[in-house]
Parts: C-alpha cells; structure tokens; sequence
C-alpha cells in the first residue's frame, strides 16, 4: 500500500475507534442522565403514564391522581384543598415540570426510585399495574388550615414547629395558587401559568421558607439570649445603664422608642413593652463577634436548612460598624430572616435551649405501604443554656401576659404562652407598610408541643397605624397554637 493510501486508512481506522468509543460512553456511561434529563420526553412521559402516589397528612391524601383522554399523558396531578397545601406539596405539572416535594420526591412518587426496584419486578410478574409510593409528611392538618384561615386576604407567611423534634406542624403562605391549575399540558394550563408568573404579588413564593423579611422586635429574643449567654446581664430584673434618649454609638442618631419607660429599663422590662433602646445597648455590648456568634447558633447565615425544600439563609451581617450592630440587635439594618426561622429560634427558647433540625417529611412509603425510609429527631445547636433559656422564657411570658402580645393568651388549663411582638421598617426610610411579625410558642406540663411565627407583610384595609405585631399576626398565631393542642386531646 502507498503512503498517501496508508495515511487515508489509518485516518479512517481512528475515527471508527472514535465513534466507537463515542457510543460506548453513550451508552455506558451517560445513559443514566440522559434518560433522566428534564428535557427528554420519555421522562415526562413515564412520569404521568401511571398513577403518581400520594403525599399524606393526618393518614390522609392531599394530592390525587386523575385519568386523561391524552395519548402521551394518561394521567394528570390533582390537588385536595391546593391553595392551602401548595407551600407544602409545590406542584407536578406535565407543561411546567415540578418543584417542593413533587420534585425532591419524584422518583418514590412516579415508582421509578431505586428503592423500589423489588415492588416494580414483582409487578411485571403478577401483572399489577404500576403505582406509585407515599410521602407522609409531618403536617398538622388542623395547624395548617388556622394558619391559612387567619392569613385570609392578607400578604404573609405562617410557620409552626413541634419544639422537641423539629417536626414541621404548618407551613401556610398568602397568596397563594392552585398546583391543579396549571397540572396538564392545555391551553388553560398554560394561560394559568402565565397569569402566576405575571402576578405582582408573586403567589408562587413559598413566603415560609423562601422570603426574607427583616424580623424586627421579634430578634430582640436573640439578642437577650446573647445578652445572657455572653454574660453582659445576668439579673434580668436589675435596671440596665440604657439612657433615654440613647445614642448610637459614633453617631448624634437618637434610638427612637415607641413605649414609655424606657430608661434603664431592665431586660424584663424592656422585652414587655419592647424598648429598642435597651436592645440597641445590649448588642452593642455584646459585640458584633459575640452576637455573630449567638445568631449562628439560632440557624442564622446557614445556607443549608433543608426541610427536604431548602429554606433561604437568614442573615446577621458579619460585616458591621458599632452602630449598624446595635440597629441589627433590634432586627434591623441588614438583619433578614425566614418565618421558618423564627419559629426554629423560639422552639429553642422552648425547648429550654436546644434547637432541633426541621423536617416536614416523617417517612417514605412503598406501593405496599412498606416503610422505605423514616426520619428520626436530629439535634441541630445549642444557642443558649437551659438556665438561660427558661430566663428567655419568663420573659415571653410576661410579654404575653401583661405587654404587648395580650392578644396571644390562649384561656386553657395548663397551657402557658411566651411570645414577641415586631413590627419591622420596610423600605428607605420606612416608606412602605411595614411588616407585622408575632413568634410564640404554648407549654404545658409535659413541655412544649409548638412554637409559631407569623408574618403579615401587607394586610389591605388595616390604616398604617393601626399595624402591630400584637395587632395583626398574635391572633394568628394564638389560633395555630390552639389547633395542634386540640388535636393532641
């Protein structure tokens, strides 16, 4: 053979080796995700060629499956009470995909997990239709139908925890949309869809776990924990050194108080009728590192709190002058926090110093009703002691039984409530209506069974005066509380 000949064969001879090996990796090595990729057919396909299975709460479905007469999709997602659920379930749409739990759970849902390999081949030899597994969450329907009724009409967010084990009881976001809307592949899907993503007042957003709002008042909770921890004060009764007016340090700006009595108030004191002075004293005290340290402890800064649906980082900025230290002390400035958040921080509180992970999700169950997987209590931090967390807690009490949040007293027998009351700046210069925040939790003599936060971040109608945390959100969140202990009756 020639030169020029053995070259050309040589060439040719590489590139079938390439394409060999090409299709080798093809098959071998990427076939996984290319059969699992978003933008392959035959995944949307599979993912509603069967029923898919349910998500459960209080033992009962809140997601259903209906039959369609379309050649590709045979069935459709359908939704029990969606508004209400859909900060929990997200949604399973054959034109816009899924996100929450029907996309963090799709492969028990569809039947396609791994896990359930042994129900699919015992399938294929009795015959059996194809089903999908569960997901039992560890919702309270009971809590989370309070929280969405006293949201009503309003813009806000409700979340509820179960203190000892981080179980997440509510979790109810306003407005809200129907997932079972926009769940098929038609033109009335589709102008559904259009309408939710050019909605203003973003109906889609899971306020609970994925707005940040600044918390106001109610951190004033973490400040007097890192007060206490840092041993800044240890007489929560014993007058603090706070002048009226008090100045921020390395500026002429008066701290403004909205109660009378402020001056050398002490912590008690200052968390009934919620003085800032004596908050924005406290932090500036306790310092910027010590009050970072604090609030890393209560979850903040902490870009993974999954709940399996990941909650946005709550932030204390770690980058601050003395008196942006002090107005973040009182939950301002930089200071940005989830619902889910707070309700994590009073649950530590509550539970006399330990703070637990959050989690909505208690098991994963097979076709068969076999327990796949179980999620067990985790201990998440310790952000304050038990002596000092019980000190936090006489504090709330008193705040609920003769300050600010009157309007959170629940009239039951052995049920005693602590709580805060914020009432947040929103926009330059506080230009805009501001936020409305309540945390609370209820304790009975078996300890804590819940701790609360409530948002109310617009309420129509509600003159701007007349916008308060003990005003807006305490009676939602009283009402929350009532719920789950009326159902552990």
């Amino acid at each position: 053979m020639n030169k020029p000949l053995r070259r050309i064969a040589i060439f040719c001879g590489l590139l079938v080796l390439a394409l060999l090996v090409r299709t080798n990796y093809l098959q071998y090595v990427e076939a996984e995700d290319l059969n699992t990729h978003e933008k392959n057919r035959r995944v949307l396909i599979e993912r509603y060629s069967n029923e898919r299975g349910n998500i459960i709460v209080d033992g009962k479905p809140i997601t259903g499956s209906a039959k369609t007469d379309d050649t590709d999709f045979k069935y459709k997602r359908t939704y029990v009470d969606g508004p209400m659920w859909a900060p929990v379930t997200g949604y399973a749409s054959q034109a816009f995909d899924a996100n929450q739990i029907e996309k963090l759970e799709d492969g028990i849902l569809t039947g396609n997990d791994d896990q359930l390999f042994f129900d699919r081949t015992m399938a294929m030899f009795t015959g059996d239709k194809k089903r999908g597994g569960n997901v039992v969450t560890t919702l309270s329907g009971a809590a989370q139908k309070a929280a969405y009724k006293g949201l009503g009409s309003k813009k806000g967010a409700v979340a509820a925890i179960d203190p000892k084990t981080g179980r997440i009881l509510a979790l109810a976001s306003t407005p809200s949309y129907d997932p079972s809307s926009f769940a098929g592949y038609g033109a009335s899907d589709e102008k559904a869809w259009n309408a939710l993503e050019k909605d203003k007042d973003k109906p889609t957003l899971n306020r609970a776990l994925r707005e940040v709002y600044p918390p106001g008042s109610t951190f004033k909770v973490i400040t007097a924990a890192a007060a206490l921890e840092h041993g800044v004060v240890d007489d929560i009764n014993a007058a603090t050194d706070t002048p009226d007016p008090y100045i921020l340090p390395n500026t002429r700006t008066p701290m403004v108080n909205h109660a009378s009595g402020c001056e050398k108030a002490s912590l008690n004191d200052a968390l009934k009728v919620s003085c800032n002075s004596v908050f924005a004293n406290l932090g500036d005290k306790v310092g910027l590192e010590k009050m970072l340290e604090t609030s890393n402890k209560f979850g903040f800064n902490n870009p993974k709190i999954d709940t399996p649906v990941r909650a946005a980082a709550s932030v204390y900025n770690d980058q601050m002058d003395r008196s942006s230290n002090a107005l973040s002390s009182i939950g301002q400035f930089d200071t940005r926090t989830t619902p889910l958040q707070m309700a994590m921080a009073t649950g530590a509180i509550a539970n006399d110093g330990k703070m637990m992970k959050p989690y909505m999700i208690d098991r994963l169950e097979s076709p068969g009703l076999e327990v796949i997987k179980k999620n067990e209590p985790q201990e998440m931090s310790r952000p304050l002691s038990q002596k000092n967390a019980q000190l936090v807690q006489e504090m709330m009490e008193t705040v609920v039984e003769e300050g600010t949040g009157t309007k959170a007293k629940l009239n039951m027998d052995g049920v005693t409530v602590g709580g805060k009351t914020g009432t947040a700046q929103h926009g330059v210069g506080n230009a805009k209506r501001p936020y409305a925040w309540f945390i609370s939790y209820a304790k009975t003599a078996d300890g804590s069974p819940v701790a609360v936060a409530v948002v109310v971040e617009d309420s129509s109608g509600t003159a701007r005066d007349d916008i308060s945390g003990g005003g807006l959100a305490a009676p939602i969140a009283r009402d929350v509380m009532k719920a789950v202990l009326d159902s552990k009756k």
